[in-house]
């Protein structure tokens, strides 16, 4: 379906039209994007957004105490608000918050962790459904009291997950076994998300014996964490292994399962399969 996006924004030729098709009234997704070059990845979610089977309308957020160093700033002022001046336009239906290059650091010595927290508050309140991304779905964890730990080296290529569920609505029509990609130096551990899920503060959804538990949620669905990249496509992950390679990162090694000079995302089943189940959850809430 085509996205609502607001006029002039330059995804609206690929992804968009002024208004949803008709019908139900288009759902309103939050997008709390902290990547770095902030507009060159948006279409990396826009892109599974616009395939889902309802309207979505993405409605860009900004924090107040993160100063975007690397992003097109007129880009950044022209389309991204603060949560409360979205708000005031009618509710979020969903919020994604994007992965972020701090994952190195603890949570507490992140500038904008305390507006973040601030945010999380508001929306296990009033959002049906907040989906985080690599980092965003540590840092979900870490508002729950689920510790992210630093890994030797950085968890980087595609990698198959097991679910754990036959039937669940975010798995949908995903395979036994599906592949995501990841690139993050840092995780949960298998033995606190096992105690957060025997306390009943999380589900587990799926694992693998090389990622640990990739993907996890509240009981009530409020947060959904995942610790990969399943809106990314190949390109990212070559470009991101010629970053890391001329930084001459010692604890990154080629990525696994992944040909950078031969590019295949592999992993789109998945990415397809969680947007439309995730959309679908939080439209009938």
């Amino acid at each position: 379906m085509p996205l609502v996006l607001p006029d002039g924004h330059p995804a609206r030729g690929a992804f968009a039209e002024a208004a949803g098709t008709g019908g139900s009234p288009p759902v309103r997704v939050g997008i709390v994007n902290i990547m770095p070059r902030l507009e060159s990845y948006e279409p990396l979610l826009l892109g599974p957004l616009s395939r889902v089977t309802r309207d979505v309308e993405p409605v860009f957020l900004r924090l107040e105490t993160h100063a975007y160093g690397s992003s097109d700033h007129a880009h950044l002022d022209r389309f991204y608000r603060t949560l409360g001046a979205a708000l005031a336009d009618g509710p979020l239906d969903g919020l994604i918050l994007t992965g972020a290059p701090v994952e190195e650091l603890p949570f507490e010595e992140v500038h904008y962790w305390s507006e973040l927290v601030q945010l999380l508050e508001v929306a296990r309140s009033s959002i049906a459904s907040t989906l985080g991304l690599c980092w965003g779905g540590m840092a979900l964890g870490g508002w729950l009291d689920i510790p992210k730990v630093l890994l030797e080296r950085k968890l980087f290529g595609v990698y198959e997950n097991r679910r754990l569920e036959a039937e669940h609505p975010l798995l949908g029509a995903q395979e036994d076994v599906f592949r995501c990609a990841h690139s993050r130096h840092s995780g949960v551990r298998d033995v606190d998300l096992e105690r957060a899920a025997s306390e009943g503060r999380v589900r587990l959804l799926s694992h693998s014996g090389a990622t640990g538990y990739t993907m996890f949620e509240t009981p009530d669905h409020r947060f959904v964490m995942h610790l990969g990249h399943p809106e990314y496509v190949a390109e990212r992950i070559s470009f991101e292994w010629d970053r890391d390679r001329s930084l001459g990162r010692a604890d990154v090694k080629p990525p696994h399962d992944f040909d950078p000079a031969h590019p295949a995302t592999s992993w789109s089943t998945h990415r397809e399969a969680l947007f439309e189940s995730w959309v679908r959850l939080i439209a009938r809430r």
